[in-house]
């Protein structure tokens, strides 16, 4: 890796301070990491929203099952805009095998399951460290980040279930008069069929604008542990000194 083509400056920071710095950088790829991300997303959307025909609870099932797949997309493009480099959708269409199939078992298994998940994907999938079996360098990597990583996991959690509500609420705001949802529809037993359909598109729009920002989150404090462990920080100013 060469450190010197970093478009990130890296300085000695907290693991909340490096979760918004991956904030910050997918904000400044914004345009790339949606464009590249509704590829996947979108077909993960029409398999989950047609096993309802199955279960009226599949289709959210499907698609939390299919976040880290979806995620490595993500990665992908984040991983090149921190180098400056844009994306296309055709950049993505040619790592495909890369991206979407290598490890496909891993990552809907164990990775499903990895409540650090954002933290630890780019050793996978950026660095190739072998999958299956405890390793070394993931061990090193989670000291003194994991715990950081697991509640910001469980913070998008949260966030994701307050904007699928808040979604939900414009109905009521926005509701002609004499039109108006009747919320105790929504705990019954079996809610009808407007209410089902309002709930799963609050569910896809919350975790289309959210989980980029997770992913960036887990990137950022990826390049921050990178930099303690490998003095990147220093590299990066001594090439930039030298360089003028």
């Amino acid at each position: 890796m060469r450190i010197e083509t970093l478009a990130v400056r890296l300085r000695p920071r907290t693991t909340t301070e490096a979760a918004d710095l991956g904030v910050r950088l997918c904000q400044a790829a914004a345009a790339d990491v949606y464009r590249a991300y509704a590829v996947a997303f979108v077909p993960v959307v029409l398999l989950a929203s047609a096993t309802s025909e199955l279960a009226q609870w599949l289709p959210a099932l499907v698609l939390w099952w299919l976040k880290p797949w979806l995620d490595r997309t993500i990665l992908f493009v984040l991983s090149r805009a921190a180098f400056g480099q844009a994306t296309t959708i055709a950049d993505v269409w040619a790592a495909q095998r890369e991206v979407w199939w290598r490890r496909l078992l891993f990552t809907l298994t164990i990775r499903r399951f990895s409540p650090w998940r954002a933290l630890t994907e780019p050793v996978y999938q950026l660095e190739g460290e072998p999958a299956w079996r405890p390793s070394p360098r993931i061990r090193q990597l989670r000291q003194r980040a994991v715990g950081a990583a697991f509640s910001m996991t469980q913070s998008f959690v949260m966030c994701e279930l307050a904007l699928s509500i808040s979604l939900l609420s414009l109905l009521f705001w926005f509701a002609p008069p004499g039109a108006v949802p009747q919320l105790g529809e929504l705990f019954n037993s079996e809610p009808g069929e407007w209410w089902k359909r309002a709930m799963w598109a609050a569910e896809i729009a919350a975790v289309f604008f959210l989980e980029p920002f997770y992913v960036a989150s887990g990137f950022g404090m990826y390049l921050n542990r990178r930099a303690e462990l490998e003095a990147w920080d220093l590299e990066q100013e001594f090439r930039r000194v030298f360089a003028a």
